[in-house]
């Protein structure tokens, strides 16, 4: 079962959206140096469609994109939680998933979502807004992953 250990509404995971970001708990990957070592824990409310619904209630047209972080752990479940957002949520919302995997996830092709980052935290490499990072985020459309992590870099030219 997935669970969510806490949520903020943030605006620089996915570029150009207003994210609602799900901290998802009992990430098995153990990267070294993770900003987020609680969530290894089995913690936080389940993440089932009663919160589900109750979180697009709330932030539904404060949003445009709901980003599940983590669950490497529950694969199959991310992807049924984000197919559910899309037919419950306010038209044009996006979903996303944020995972820790080095590979890309199977479940990643079954869940309808707009973006994908996969990449486990390696410090010396930096995240998403680094040039030197692994990780990567990818666009998903019809014609396939299109890789937007130049994204972050450009972005990140402008604010320095």
């Amino acid at each position: 079962m997935l669970r969510c250990a806490s949520y903020d509404v943030v605006f620089s995971e996915i570029p150009g959206e207003v994210t609602l970001a799900l901290n998802l708990s009992n990430c098995p990957n153990r990267c070294p140096g993770c900003h987020s070592p609680h969530l290894r824990e089995d913690i936080g409310q389940p993440l089932d469609e009663e919160t589900l619904l109750w979180l697009l209630g709330v932030y539904g047209n404060s949003v445009t994109c709901v980003c599940f972080m983590g669950g490497d752990a529950g694969q199959e479940e991310v992807a049924r939680c984000a197919l559910f957002v899309k037919r419950h949520a306010p038209a044009g919302m996006k979903t996303a998933w944020y995972s820790g995997c080095d590979r890309w996830p199977e479940a990643a092709e079954k869940g309808g979502f707009d973006y994908v980052k996969i990449g486990s935290w390696r410090q010396e490499s930096g995240a998403l807004d680094d040039p030197r990072t692994n990780q990567r985020l990818y666009r998903l459309q019809d014609a396939g992953r299109e890789d937007i992590t130049h994204l972050f870099w450009k972005n990140r030219k402008k604010t320095n």
